[in-house]
C-alpha cells in the first residue's frame, strides 16, 4: 500500500479538533487511508442505503451510538447530519469524528453552515511523486503523465485503458451530471474533452460556449462543478499595479493527467511522446504535483503564473509570504539555455520579489549553484 503523506496532517489536526474532514476526488484513496489510520473506530459508509436511512431517520441516535465517535464515509450524501453533529461534539468533546467526502461543493456549504470552527478540512488528491519516491520508477515522464496518479493505477491494481473510461462513466457522468442536472450528455462529454484540450492554456468561457453550443453561464456552471469535484483547477495570473499589461485570465489544469490523456484520446505512452499536447501535459503534471504537496501538508497553495501582453510567460510562481519562487517548465529531455530567457523579461516589481529562479525540465542533468537553477522534475519534492 502507498504511504500517504496526508496522514501526518490528519494526526496533527485530530489532536486539536473534534472532527477532521477529508475531501478529494473519488478513488483518491480517502477510505483506505482513514480506515488504515483508525482501524479501531466504528466505520459507516453513507453510500450504503441502509446506513443512510438509519442516519436520516434518527440522526442523534445514529451519532451517539459509539462513545468514542466514528468514521463517516461519503458524508456528502447526508449533509443534514452535520447540523446534529455540531451539537454532539459541543456536548461531548471527548468524541472524535472522521468525515470523508468526494464533493467539495456540497460538503463546503454544509461545513460552513454547521461545523465552522469544529473541523479541520484536508484534501487528499491523487498520489504525488514524493509518495512514489522509492517505491515506483520516476524516470519516465511520459509513463507518469499517461498513467496518471490514482492509487489503483499506481499500485498496479488497474490499468489506464480500463480505469479512466470506467472513471468517466461511473463518477463524472453520474456524480457531476446529477449535480448539474445535465440533460444533454453529448454536449457535456464534448465540454470535458474540450477542457482537456485546453490544459495549460488560458480559459476562455466564450470560446468554449461557442464550440459546445451552450451559454457562457452554463460553461461557467459546469466548470465550477468540475472544480468542486476535483477534476480541474484554475491557476490565476500574477497581477500588480504597473504600466505593463498583464493578463487577468486564469489557466486551466486537470488534477490528474491520466484522465486528461484519456479525454484527449491519447491511448499509449508512445502516442503521448509525439502528441502536440505533450508539453502542456508535462507542465500540468508538475504543477498538479506541487498542489498535492501543499495539500498533503494541510496548506493552501498560493500559486500563480506570469504572462504579459507581449506573450512573455513564466509557468509557475509560488508565493511564500512576500517572497516568490519562479519556475519555467519544459518537457524537453535536453536542456537549452534559451529556456532561461523569460527571466529577463519580468516586471521590475516581480523580479525584486523573486528568491528563486529555476527551469524544471524532463532531463537528468541539474545545476543548482547558479542564479537560475536547472532542476529535474523529480527534484521538486520539497517546494
Amino acid at each position: 500500500m502507498i504511504d500517504r503523506k496526508l496522514k501526518d496532517s490528519i494526526k496533527e489536526n485530530i489532536a486539536y479538533f473534534p472532527i477532521v474532514t477529508v475531501t478529494g476526488p473519488r478513488q483518491s484513496g480517502k477510505t483506505t487511508l482513514i480506515r488504515t489510520m483508525f482501524p479501531e473506530m466504528p466505520y459507516y459508509s453513507l453510500e450504503n442505503p441502509d446506513t443512510l436511512a438509519m442516519a436520516m431517520n434518527d440522526p442523534m441516535a445514529f451519532l451517539m451510538q459509539h462513545s468514542e465517535g466514528m468514521v463517516l464515509d461519503e458524508v456528502q450524501n447526508a449533509p443534514q447530519l452535520l447540523s446534529y453533529l455540531q451539537g454532539v461534539v459541543d456536548e461531548h468533546r471527548d468524541r472524535k469524528y472522521i468525515l470523508s467526502g468526494s464533493s467539495q461543493f456540497s460538503l463546503q456549504n454544509s461545513i460552513s453552515q454547521s461545523l465552522a470552527g469544529r473541523t479541520a478540512v484536508l484534501e487528499l488528491l491523487p498520489v504525488s511523486l514524493a509518495e512514489l519516491n522509492g517505491i515506483a520508477p520516476l524516470d519516465d515522464p511520459d509513463h507518469l503523465t499517461f498513467s496518471g496518479f490514482y492509487p489503483a493505477v499506481m499500485a498496479g491494481d488497474n490499468v489506464p485503458h480500463l480505469f479512466y473510461p470506467a472513471y468517466v462513466r461511473t463518477y463524472l457522468e453520474r456524480d457531476v451530471r446529477s449535480l448539474l442536472q445535465v440533460k444533454d450528455l453529448y454536449r457535456f462529454q464534448t465540454f470535458l474533452r474540450l477542457c482537456a484540450g485546453r490544459v495549460g492554456s488560458l480559459f476562455n468561457a466564450s470560446e468554449l460556449s461557442n464550440e459546445v453550443g451552450v451559454s457562457v453561464n452554463t460553461v461557467l456552471s459546469w466548470l465550477s462543478i468540475l472544480q468542486a469535484s476535483y477534476i480541474v483547477f484554475l491557476l490565476h495570473p500574477y497581477f500588480e499595479n504597473s504600466r505593463k499589461r498583464l493578463t487577468k485570465t486564469p489557466k486551466l489544469y486537470f488534477h490528474d493527467t491520466g484522465l486528461a490523456c484519456y479525454l484527449l484520446g491519447i491511448g499509449s505512452e508512445q502516442q503521448l511522446a509525439t502528441d502536440r499536447m505533450r508539453g502542456h501535459l508535462f507542465e500540468n503534471m508538475v504543477i498538479a504535483d506541487i498542489v498535492k504537496r501543499f495539500c498533503n501538508e494541510g496548506r493552501t497553495p498560493e500559486l500563480m503564473f506570469y504572462r504579459d501582453s507581449n506573450g512573455n510567460e513564466v509557468d509557475l510562481l509560488v508565493a511564500k509570504g512576500q517572497a516568490i519562487e519562479a519556475y519555467e517548465i519544459k518537457s524537453s529531455a535536453t536542456y537549452n539555455s534559451s529556456f532561461e530567457s523569460v527571466f529577463g523579461k519580468l516586471t521590475p516589481a516581480l523580479d525584486a520579489r523573486l528568491t528563486r529562479r529555476a527551469v524544471v525540465y524532463g532531463g537528468r542533468q541539474e545545476r543548482r549553484d547558479a542564479p537560475i537553477e536547472v532542476l529535474r522534475y523529480t527534484s521538486l519534492l520539497s517546494v
